[in-house]
């Protein structure tokens, strides 16, 4: 596939065909998105490929806990766990989530989690990242720039492969157990899960707003970049 439209073609996949993805193809992604770019070339990431039913089971409890709360957040017109929100509004929206009786419908990806082919838990090593923004008075992102690009890098080789995926990172929700579930050691951190497969649809028509939305001239309230 040229690489412009696999660029503009890989979108977020989340049903998926029962067909099995073999061992050779997954270790093929990882080979490819090792060349990932990540700050120093420390590689900070670790994948572990979970195929131990019960394991996956777990991850599919834990992923749902986060998912209702995430919903009970959009219902009540937030953004879930926005860095900058009402935070009053959401732990209501929480609360109540939480005391509900009857939980909302939650989706097939949410409720079948453990039947993806391939899931993928990405860590990373928290020992080499260059977090230059770890000691701002505000939220800290930027060492997130030497392992989400790996992990983007695995959803377009999945491309390149006639997969499909998508990346949730609803479990650092739920991090400590997944650290214990996995074993992790406590120097890692949880940057998110991969689900991969064979996609029912494969997305090809992506929809995103033009580059005059968001990118402007000398300032922030510049006039809008134009073609």
């Amino acid at each position: 596939m040229e690489l412009v439209e696999g660029l503009r073609t890989t979108g977020a996949v989340r049903e998926f065909l029962p067909d099995a993805v073999p061992d050779r193809v997954v270790h093929r992604l990882l080979d490819t998105a090792r060349f990932a770019p990540n700050g120093g070339n420390a590689q900070a990431w670790r994948v572990v490929v979970v195929r131990d039913p019960e394991v996956r089971a777990t991850l599919r409890d834990l992923y749902l806990r986060g998912w209702h709360l995430y919903l009970a957040q959009v219902m009540a017109g937030l953004r879930p766990w926005a860095p900058i929100t009402d935070r009053a509004a959401e732990e209501r929206a929480v609360a109540e989530a939480r005391a509900a009786t009857e939980r909302p419908d939650l989706g097939d990806f949410a409720e079948h989690l453990d039947e993806v082919p391939v899931l993928l838990v990405v860590l990373v090593d928290l020992r080499k990242l260059a977090a230059v923004d770890r000691d701002l008075d505000r939220y800290s992102f930027v060492g997130g720039a030497s392992v989400y690009p790996f992990a983007w890098s695995v959803l377009l080789a999945a491309r390149a492969e006639g997969l499909g995926g998508v990346l949730t990172t609803m479990h650092v929700h739920c991090e400590d157990e997944v650290k214990e579930l996995l074993g992790v050691p406590e120097e890692f951190a949880l940057a998110g899960v991969l689900a991969l497969g064979h996609p029912v649809r494969q997305p090809t028509r992506l929809r995103r707003e033009p580059v005059a939305s968001f990118a402007t001239l000398d300032t922030f309230d510049g006039s809008a970049l134009e073609p």
